[in-house]
C-alpha cells in the first residue's frame, strides 16, 4: 500500500498520466486536473528510450506503447551531405533492459491515459492555492472546488504552476537553440535508424514513429525567437536546404504551416523539489535540453520509483525525502550530458566531425551508461 492514500496530481502529460498509473497500483486514490480542456500532446514524436520502457513494462505499459510504435535499433550520426560520422548499435549497447521506441505523441499519451483511466482526470481545471497543516494540503482549484490531500504531485510542465505557488519563482533558462518539430507521412530508407544530420550551427533529426511516418526535429543556434506561423514551412525548408537528400525529401512531404511546431530550448533547475507534502516530479522538477532524449524518459522513472518507495517507506516524510536522494544525482546527469552534447553540436564543423568518428560510440556509451542499471 501506498504511504499516500489521497493524491492530487496536476499535469495530464507523461509525467502525470504515468504517476497516475503507477500511485493507483500501489492502491493510492487519485485525482488527476489538466489545465487545458482537451487532451493534447504538444510536440511531434518521442524516443522512448530503453529506461523510459522499462519503467513503462514495470506498469504494465509496455506492450502497448512498444506495438503502438517503432523499434529503433541504430542511432547515426552523419554530416550535412549525410556522409556517416557514428553508428552506434542500441541493442548490444541496452541489452536486456528494453526496445527503443519512436512513436508519435498523441499515440503515446493515448496509451498513458489507458493506464491512468481508474483515477478521476478533469479537464479545463488547476490549482488556485495550497495550504498544508498536520500534513494534510488543501486544495483549491479554479471552478471553486476544495480538497484535502496527503500528497500533491505537480507534474505540470516547465512552466509549473504549482512549482510557483509551493516554492516561488524559478527561472527558465534558454539554451540557446530554436527547434521546429513534425511528423510527416514519409518512410525514411532506413526504419531502424534515429538518424542526426549536422550542420554549422543546426542538426536536423529523423526518428521512425510506425504507421510509416517519420519524426523530424530541426534545431539551429540562434537567439530566442517567435517564429510565426504562415510561412513556417518554407523558412524551414530553406534553413536546411543545404542537407542531403532524405532531409530535403522528408521537408518535402510537409503539406501545411500549421504542421510544424517550433519552440525554444529550455530547461530548469529546480533548487529544491519539494516542500512538505507537496512534491515536484518530471520537467516541473528537472525540465532538460533534448540533447539526450531523455526527458520523457525522466519523467517515467521519477513516476515509477516514486510509487515504488511510497509503498516500502517507513513514513510518508521518509518516502519524500527518499525520492528526491534517488532521483536527483540521476536527472542531475542528464542535464549535465544534455548540455554537453549540445556544446559538442554547436562547435565548429570540422572539429565537431573529426571527434564523432574518432570517438562519437566510445562517448556515447560513456553518457548512457549510468542510465542501463535501474533507476
Amino acid at each position: 500500500m501506498s504511504s499516500f492514500t489521497r493524491v492530487l496530481i496536476a499535469g495530464g502529460g507523461i509525467a502525470g498520466l504515468t504517476a497516475a498509473t503507477a500511485m493507483r497500483r500501489q492502491g493510492a486514490d487519485v485525482d488527476l486536473v489538466e489545465r487545458t480542456d482537451r487532451w493534447e500532446a504538444v510536440g511531434a514524436g518521442i524516443a522512448v528510450q530503453p529506461n523510459g520502457m522499462r519503467a513503462l513494462r514495470e506498469l504494465g505499459l509496455g506492450d502497448v506503447v512498444e506495438r503502438a510504435g517503432a523499434r529503433v535499433r541504430r542511432w547515426l550520426f552523419r554530416d550535412q551531405r549525410g556522409d556517416v560520422l557514428c553508428d552506434i548499435d542500441l541493442e548490444a549497447f541496452w541489452g536486456t533492459v528494453g526496445p527503443f521506441i519512436g512513436i508519435e505523441r498523441t499515440t503515446l499519451h493515448d496509451a498513458l491515459r489507458s493506464g491512468a483511466s481508474s483515477a478521476r482526470c478533469r479537464l479545463g481545471t488547476w490549482i488556485t492555492s495550497l495550504a498544508e497543516r498536520d500534513r494534510v494540503v488543501s486544495v483549491e482549484f479554479s471552478d471553486g472546488s476544495e480538497r484535502e490531500y496527503d500528497l500533491v504531485i505537480g507534474a505540470d510542465g516547465i512552466f509549473s504552476g504549482v512549482r510557483a505557488l509551493a516554492l516561488g519563482a524559478t527561472p527558465v533558462a534558454y539554451g540557446g537553440q530554436m527547434a521546429w518539430r513534425s511528423v510527416a507521412p514519409i518512410r525514411a530508407p532506413e526504419l531502424d535508424s534515429v538518424q542526426f544530420w549536422l550542420g554549422d550551427g543546426c542538426f536536423f533529426g529523423l526518428c521512425p514513429v510506425g504507421g510509416d511516418r517519420t519524426y523530424g526535429f530541426g534545431n539551429v543556434t540562434e537567439p530566442r525567437s517567435h517564429e510565426p506561423i504562415a510561412g513556417r514551412l518554407e523558412r524551414l525548408r530553406r534553413r536546411f536546404a543545404g542537407f542531403g537528400g532524405l532531409v530535403r525529401d522528408y521537408l518535402a512531404s510537409l503539406a501545411s504551416d500549421e504542421a510544424i511546431h517550433c519552440a525554444p530550448i529550455e530547461w530548469v533547475e529546480a533548487e529544491r523539489w519539494h516542500v512538505g507534502r507537496v512534491l515536484l516530479i518530471g520537467d516541473a522538477a528537472h525540465a532538460s535540453s533534448p540533447m539526450m532524449g531523455q526527458g520523457g524518459c525522466m519523467a517515467m522513472e521519477d513516476a515509477r520509483v516514486l510509487a515504488e518507495i511510497s509503498a516500502a517507506a517507513a513514513s510518508a516524510d521518509d518516502a519524500l525525502e527518499q525520492f528526491i536522494a534517488r532521483r536527483r544525482p540521476r536527472t542531475d546527469w542528464v542535464q549535465r550530458e544534455s548540455r554537453a552534447i549540445g556544446d559538442m553540436l554547436r562547435a565548429p564543423a570540422a572539429l565537431r566531425d573529426a571527434a564523432l568518428r574518432e570517438h562519437g560510440a566510445a562517448r556515447f556509451r560513456a553518457r548512457f551508461a549510468p542510465l542501463v542499471a535501474p533507476p
